[in-house]
């Protein structure tokens, strides 16, 4: 199962939040699209994905998204996406 906790944070505060859930099994290959499908439900872009990305979410159950991490530009300071699936 996968249930990824998507935020969109400015100064600091949530300013948006999206639960994305699927009943297929995770896997890294598919990581790209559960970004971008939790990306695309809160109506922001979707990030640039590197190797970084999804080492710093296998190893912490987290990842954090900067604004250099986009190719348009973005009003917050930063996404997260977060595993609740542990």
């Amino acid at each position: 199962m996968v249930k990824l906790w998507f935020k969109v944070i400015t100064d600091n505060k949530i300013q948006k939040q999206f639960i994305y859930e699927s009943d297929e099994k995770f896997t890294y290959s598919h990581f790209a699209d559960y970004i971008a499908a939790g990306a695309n439900a809160m109506d922001e872009s979707t990030p640039i994905i590197i190797r970084n990305h999804i080492m710093n979410f296998a190893k912490y159950n987290n990842v954090k998204f900067l604004p250099s991490d986009f190719v348009e530009q973005v009003r917050f300071d930063r996404m997260t996406v977060e595993n609740l699936d542990l």
